[in-house]
């Protein structure tokens, strides 16, 4: 069956002007697209023109298209018909309300696929979580027997993929505060696991963040479902805005309906009856919080999925790479990659899946504006020694410093400049049955492109080192 809505958008764009702003992962492959499409495309990126790698620049130059870059990028943006921007661009920029106000479209990938996606679409944000449930999900439904398409943050740009989506498949997305800010649609299922102070050096206010956030499911019907943390108070309170149906998870609440982590048990709540899904000693992934995203999954899931299968699913999950991902025993440590931690929440969470172990933790990275007063009681319950680097170390440091003055539990601190110096004093300052955790809770732009390379370079160190050689001499 054709895309009849899809159809009609190819029909529009054919020699209408077109402006690609953000030459990233998720936009690139629109310049093919619009190409095919007989637009009239124009790029702009707000690197400098040396920064962006040469193939994408030599791809616009062979398709005679027009490209804008640097510092004043968007001074030349007037007269377009469709801006698509990324989700780095966001839609308060000057240049694209004044172009939006001029009569323009100005939209995303993300939000296009929605709109003309002809099967069922299950979205999922969070300011902790969301890839981890993802993925369990994306699991889940492939495991059933769906033909599931990943994308949003994950996976790949689905929009140029949507000649191919089926009415029976199913696509699972996952979502940004940045993609979803002024969405006018949202996904049929949604997913939000928790909503704390993120992202506050690009946004206006934790006021604009949390809104973004809530319209996964503003734009729903009647036939909506949303799945919310009940322990996050946001979260919780979401459920007097939501138009359709809402199913709570905790951890902390023994609920009458929806899923909760009791004790070391996964449960089923419906009208006060707790039935039990899964032991907690069964599951591969650490830590009550990556239950909380097992218990999201379960409700995501619940109507398309046999519970029997997703339980199947479940106890197999490996998890994430650069989400307390273990790397490798040495001298009696484990050393644990978290790089995908990049708040103070998601250190609390690393922090607290580790319930006997002794941690050397390895913290601190770029700057998002966030309060790290919270890190500071959970360190000093946890953490033998803590090593820190970046930008965030002197604002971790006197979080944890503050804190000693109010106890007695003084732990050691020492600085690093690089992340081969942090692993290497890690090294030296750890013994055997204990942890080293790398759990940044801070971004990784001060010093690595994104939270991936950081995690795989901190890999690289992990796995270079060497044992110690214990000598012995027979008397």
């Amino acid at each position: 069956m054709e895309n009849k809505k899809l159809q009609e958008f190819e029909n529009y764009i054919k020699f209408r002007k077109v402006a690609i702003i953000g030459l990233g992962v998720s936009n690139l492959p629109l310049i093919d697209y619009f190409y095919n499409k007989r637009s009239k495309v124009t790029v702009f990126d707000s690197r400098k023109l040396e920064e962006i790698p040469i193939e994408i620049i030599n791809k616009a130059k062979n398709y005679n298209m027009q490209i804008f870059t640097g510092k004043d990028y968007l001074t030349n943006l007037h007269g377009f018909d469709l801006i698509m921007r990324s989700p780095s661009c966001l839609p308060t920029v000057k240049e694209l309300k004044e172009e939006e106000k001029r009569g323009a479209i100005v939209t995303t990938e993300i939000e296009l696929l929605m709109k003309m996606c002809p099967c069922k679409i299950i979205g999922i944000t969070g300011s902790d979580g969301k890839t981890t449930t993802t993925t369990l999900i994306s699991e889940i439904i492939k495991d059933a027997g769906y033909t599931c398409h990943l994308g949003g943050n994950i996976g790949i740009p689905l929009f140029t993929k949507l000649s191919e989506i089926k009415k029976e498949d199913i696509v699972v997305l996952e979502l940004s505060s940045f993609q979803l800010m002024e969405m006018d649609i949202s996904p049929d299922v949604a997913v939000i696991t928790n909503i704390t102070p993120n992202h506050l050096n690009v946004h206006k206010d934790y006021e604009e963040y949390i809104e973004a956030k809530k319209n996964i499911f503003k734009n729903q019907n009647q036939d909506g479902l949303v799945i919310l943390n009940y322990d996050n108070e946001l979260t919780k309170m979401c459920e007097k805005e939501a138009p359709g149906r809402v199913v709570f998870f905790s951890s902390k609440e023994k609920l009458e309906n929806g899923y909760i982590v009791d004790g070391k048990i996964i449960k089923k709540c419906e009208e006060g009856v707790r039935k039990h899904i899964i032991d907690t000693s069964e599951v591969q992934i650490k830590g009550v919080h990556n239950f909380e995203n097992i218990c999201a999954a379960l409700a995501a899931t619940s109507g398309l999925v046999q519970e029997d299968k997703a339980i199947d699913t479940i106890k197999k999950f490996k998890g994430v790479p650069h989400r307390i991902e273990f790397v490798r025993q040495i001298d009696g440590v484990k050393w644990y990659n978290d790089s995908a931690s990049t708040s103070p929440t998601r250190l609390i969470s690393a922090l607290n899946a580790f319930e006997k172990e002794k941690i050397v933790l390895i913290a601190g990275g770029a700057d998002k504006n966030l309060d790290y007063t919270p890190v500071a009681k959970p360190i000093l319950d946890k953490v033998e020694t803590l090593i820190l680097i970046g930008q965030t170390a002197f604002k971790i440091f006197n979080s944890v410093k503050k804190e000693e003055e109010n106890g007695q539990k003084q732990i050691k601190i020492l600085m690093a400049k690089t992340l081969e110096e942090a692993v290497n004093l890690a090294k030296t300052n750890s013994k055997p049955d204990e942890v080293v955790l790398f759990s940044p809770a801070s971004t990784s732009f001060d010093m690595f492109k994104n939270m991936y390379e950081r995690g795989d370079i901190f890999k690289e160190i992990v796995n270079n080192l060497k044992k110690q050689i214990k000598l012995s001499s027979n008397c």
